[in-house]
């Protein structure tokens, strides 16, 4: 895979979970990931494995999701590091 596939592959993905963020099933949660998509320090700025995570976290229903980036519930293990990362852009906890 040449280095400019990879760039095209990974501004695809980047594409796609944006919209995923802004396209959730409340507008609670466009406005808690949405912003955090678009920006340079948000999404942009993951690592590739922190991605992975953000994509799996986007597999979660909204309800749980707004409960952990919120801190009103404990965040399960397995997506507690990217929710710290969403609340940290936010300042929230």
């Amino acid at each position: 895979m040449t280095d400019d596939t990879a760039s095209e592959e990974l501004e695809i993905r980047l594409k796609k979970l944006r919209i995923r963020s802004w396209r959730r099933g409340t507008k609670e949660m466009d406005l808690l990931l949405g912003p955090f998509s678009d920006s340079r320090e948000g999404l942009a700025a993951l690592s590739l494995e922190q991605m992975d995570a953000y994509e799996a976290l986007m597999d979660e229903g909204d309800n749980d999701l707004y409960l952990w980036v919120s801190g009103a519930t404990e965040t399960p293990e397995a997506h507690r590091p990217i929710v710290e990362v969403v609340q940290s852009f936010h300042k929230i906890g």
